[in-house]
């Protein structure tokens, strides 16, 4: 089973991914995709680490998702990635895309592309369960600069594309599920 969750910031889709990894009854992986960058992001990581239980495995992948899923899948396990958002901009601010877009410049960023493609082929051949987390973004106004647009464009195709290979799509609101598909 794939499943997709999303929502905006502080929405609770983290926290039904949580409860639908252990509702799964399997040996629960969680693949973080933060870096504690900054004593925030620490503080929000931590925040995620004390939610979870003591038991469940912890891989961190802040770029190349597609193999870290691929070591660590098995029928007995539950693969939990939080969150798809931060690992797109972990590989959009590690290729030429950003430059490119603050430049004004048309964009193709091959090593966003090839890691999209990566994960978004990978996905349905998983054995377990996968449940990933990801923000919505696209309910806001368009952003003014560039690198804001082409992150919202980039998060918003990255969603509809993950959602159309999951059996499940859950969106969030106020912690209450909403389920799409």
């Amino acid at each position: 089973m794939r499943e997709l969750i999303l929502g905006g910031a502080r929405s609770g889709k983290s926290r039904l991914a949580e409860i639908r990894a252990t509702e799964s009854g399997l040996r629960v992986v969680y693949v973080a995709t933060a870096l504690p960058l900054d004593a925030e992001m620490s503080r929000r990581i931590e925040h995620h680490r004390a939610r979870r239980c003591p038991d469940w495995g912890l891989v961190v992948e802040p770029l190349d998702l597609a193999a870290a899923l691929r070591r660590h899948a098995a029928a007995d396990v539950c693969l939990l990635v939080d969150c798809l958002t931060l690992w797109l901009s972990n590989v959009l601010f590690s290729g030429e895309a950003a430059c490119q877009a603050e430049a004004g410049e048309a964009v193709c960023c091959q090593r966003l592309a090839g890691a999209t493609q990566a994960l978004i082929d990978l996905l349905p051949q998983l054995p377990g369960h996968v449940i990933l987390v990801s923000n919505e973004v696209g309910c806001g106004i368009v952003p003014m600069a560039a690198l804001s647009r082409l992150f919202a464009d980039e998060q918003g195709r990255l969603n509809q594309r993950v959602a159309a290979v999951c059996d499940r799509v859950t969106l969030v609101a106020a912690g209450l599920p909403l389920t799409l598909k």
